[in-house]
C-alpha cells in the first residue's frame, strides 16, 4: 500500500516560521500547539482496489510547565472495490494529555493517555438479487504511548510516538452483528508515527 502522510502542522510552520523568532526551543506553561496529519492511500492487486483519504488535526495547550491537554478531530473516507464496492466514511473525536519530562529543552520525552471516539457509516453495493446495504458502527479507544519531541527553531519540533498499550471497542449498529474488541500490548517499532508539531 502506498500512503502519503503530510503534517497539517507543516502548512503553518512554514507560513510563520520567522514570525516569533525571540521564542526559545522548548515548551512553557501557556504555551498552544498545533500537529496532525493527512494522509492519501492507494492499493491495487488484480480486481481488488483500495483508495482512502484522512485528515486529523489536533491542538494542545501547556497547563503546567510539564503537562499538556488537548483534542483530535479526525474524517476518514475509504473505498473498497473487490466485484463489489464499499465505502467507509469515519468522523472521529478524541482528547489527550501528554506529561513532558524536560519541556523547556530542545530535546524531550513524554507519555501520553488518549481517549477516541468514532462513528462510521458502511455502505455496501449489492451483488446479483442482493440489495444494498447500509450500517453504522461506534467505536471507542484508549492509548497508553511514549514519545519523543526536537525542536529544530524556536517554534518548529519533529516528535515520534508509538503506541504500547492500547483498548479499541466497535459497536456495528447492524441485527444480529457482535461487538468487536481488541486489546494490544507491546512495543513494535514498525509503528512509529513521526509528525511536525508548531508551537505558537
Amino acid at each position: 500500500m502506498k500512503k502519503v502522510i503530510l503534517s497539517v502542522a507543516a502548512v503553518f510552520a512554514f507560513g510563520f516560521a520567522n514570525a516569533q523568532e525571540t521564542v526559545s526551543e522548548g515548551f512553557a506553561k501557556g504555551d498552544l500547539f498545533i500537529s496532525g496529519a493527512v494522509g492519501f492511500g492507494s492499493e491495487k492487486q488484480g480486481d481488488y482496489k483500495l483508495n482512502s483519504f484522512e485528515i486529523a488535526p489536533s491542538i494542545g495547550y501547556f497547563v503546567t510547565s510539564n503537562i499538556a491537554i488537548g483534542g483530535r478531530l479526525g474524517y476518514e473516507s475509504q473505498k473498497e472495490e473487490d466485484g463489489f464496492e464499499t465505502k467507509t466514511n469515519t468522523f472521529s473525536i478524541g482528547a489527550f494529555g501528554r506529561y513532558y519530562f524536560t519541556p523547556a529543552s530542545k530535546f524531550s520525552f513524554f507519555g501520553e493517555l488518549a481517549a477516541n471516539y468514532s462513528s462510521s457509516k458502511i455502505e455496501q453495493e449489492g451483488v446479483g438479487p442482493l440489495p444494498d446495504t447500509e450500517y453504522k458502527e461506534n467505536g471507542f479507544g484508549i492509548e497508553v504511548a511514549p514519545g519523543v519531541s526536537y525542536f529544530l527553531n524556536s517554534n518548529l519540533a519533529i516528535e515520534a510516538k508509538f503506541g504500547i498499550l492500547g483498548y479499541n471497542t466497535v459497536d456495528p449498529d447492524a441485527e444480529g452483528a457482535d461487538s468487536r474488541n481488541s486489546f494490544n500490548f507491546g512495543l513494535d517499532l514498525r509503528d512509529i508515527n513521526l509528525g511536525l508539531v508548531y508551537k505558537f
